[in-house]
């Protein structure tokens, strides 16, 4: 904070070819995570790796160009750790951007998901950032996961999407969280599918986490970047670099949404409540 002018209420993750967002920003101030104590580098392509300050359509923000990912050998409290920080720089609401693989039939490539609803399977076997013991200054001991997407700000973005003329690139569902590295075998994915998942990633669950138990609003969205194949007789294959392709595609869209939404809710929500 004595570094920069801002003082944020809305901070964003991007995801895996989506750090453009961080670069529409207003009178910014950035910083290289390798200069912000605490901060793990990112090690993965399409995340570059800052921490960017700046105002959009009159609004403070900050953005993470660039997440932590499990994968990458980080601990689960260690890839949440800016969530808190943002926490404490005064933010109410938490943006997560992702990049995921669909498994809904509707759900195609360049779609747009809004995520209501989340499967964490890192957390379900144990491996959660809240294990250890509870700060209470942040958050209870055992927080209620249960609306922790914010059904005002997903019935906004659904509205904001038609005034865009790209409603029929979006839809909400069931984002899923897997450990990767690796993509999915084809019987990971049949029994996601069966469990109700539309869409499957390796982030962004464990951060919302924290997110809700600090008591911040969140809104979440998955860029539909592939099909995961869930046929043996289906020759295709995912890869990286395919993803951020479809990152680059639809980073206009992206980018118009979330400013819009910005733009347009209600940020002060700690007045809000007291009035």
């Amino acid at each position: 904070m004595s570094q920069t002018k801002h003082r944020p209420q809305v901070a964003i993750i991007c995801g895996s070819g989506l750090g453009m967002l961080a670069d529409t920003l207003k009178c910014q101030d950035s910083f290289a995570y390798s200069d912000i104590p605490g901060f793990p580098q990112s090690t993965v392509q399409g995340h570059a790796g800052r921490l960017v300050f700046g105002e959009l359509k009159g609004k403070s923000c900050v953005c993470m160009q660039g997440r932590f990912h499990m994968y990458e050998g980080h601990s689960l409290l260690k890839t949440t750790f800016p969530v808190r920080v943002f926490k404490l720089l005064g933010v109410e609401t938490l943006f997560v951007t992702n990049a995921a693989g669909s498994l809904a039939d509707g759900l195609q490539p360049g779609d747009i998901m809004i995520i209501k609803d989340h499967v964490n399977f890192p957390g379900l076997v144990g491996l959660n950032p809240l294990c250890g013991p509870n700060d209470d200054k942040f958050g209870p001991r055992f927080p209620a996961m249960s609306g922790c997407y914010d059904k005002n700000l997903r019935c906004l973005a659904m509205e904001i999407a038609k005034q865009l003329g790209v409603a029929g690139l979006m839809q909400e569902g069931v984002y899923a969280m897997v450990g990767g590295p690796n993509f999915e075998t084809i019987a990971e994915a049949r029994l996601l599918h069966r469990l109700g998942v539309d869409a499957v990633g390796m982030s962004t669950a464990p951060e919302v986490v924290v997110a809700t138990h600090c008591g911040l609003r969140v809104f979440g969205l998955s860029l539909i970047t592939n099909k995961v194949v869930k046929s043996y007789e289906d020759l295709d294959s995912v890869n990286h670099e395919g993803v951020l392709e479809v990152g680059r595609l639809r980073s206009h869209t992206v980018q118009q949404l979330v400013t819009e939404l910005i733009g347009r809710m209600e940020i002060n929500n700690n007045t809000n409540n007291a009035a």
